[in-house]
């Protein structure tokens, strides 16, 4: 539920970036005295071909609007990083996973970084590229491209459903999801350093172990 909760949140963000897209191509289609201009300046310097002075300014048009579809896609990508990394090096948590009263521990900057650039990567930006290829014209590409989109997401998922219940992410960061409480793990999973090492006490003079990481 977190993931959706904070996938929502980058849905919401690229459609803004959808929206803000739409109004920056609008504008170079619907930019009549610019694209006078323009085609005035090719028209003059085409030596009589109208046509490939026509063609010419139907292509400049084409490779600003590809160009700017292709920002999008970037600062989607990067956004989406930000925002999982910024959420886990201050708070521990994305808003998705504190509204849960779930956190993400060890909170060190460096694991958050790699994590977030792991998530971006499964859960955004195999995606960016595949739709950036298919702008570009390279259908058979694209399709490979998405398909290898759906392995990596699958990847970094399916390992949430094992025992450990960690993602690919998790797992590669050397980090855990647990739940919030006064200790840090009432009702959720233990951090990855506390599955690898657990600490050991002695209860009374029995010697017994206890294997609580507390």
């Amino acid at each position: 539920m977190a993931w959706f909760i904070d996938f929502a949140l980058v849905a919401a963000a690229a459609s803004a970036l959808a929206v803000l897209t739409f109004h920056r191509i609008s504008a170079l289609v619907t930019d009549v005295p610019e694209l006078a201009t323009r085609s005035g300046l090719d028209l003059l310097t085409s030596r009589g071909d109208v046509v490939g002075a026509s063609e010419h300014l139907g292509l400049s048009l084409w490779n600003s609007a590809v160009l700017y579809v292709e920002e999008a896609f970037g600062l989607l990508v990067l956004v989406t990083f930000l925002y999982q990394w910024g959420c886990l090096a201050l708070a521990g948590r994305t808003i998705g996973k504190g509204l849960l009263g779930l956190r993400v521990a060890p909170g060190r900057a460096r694991r958050a970084a790699l994590r977030a650039a792991i998530t971006t990567t499964a859960d955004v930006a195999v995606y960016a590229v595949a739709c950036v290829l298919l702008v570009e014209g390279h259908f058979l590409a694209s399709v490979l491209v998405w398909a290898v989109a759906v392995v990596v997401f699958f990847l970094n998922a399916l390992p949430v459903l094992l025992p450990a219940r960690r993602s690919l992410a998790d797992r590669l960061a050397g980090t855990a999801v647990i739940g919030l409480g006064p200790r840090g793990d009432r009702g959720g999973r233990r951090p990855a350093s506390a599955a690898v090492f657990p600490v050991t006490g002695v209860r009374g003079s029995g010697g017994g172990a206890d294997a609580d990481a507390g």
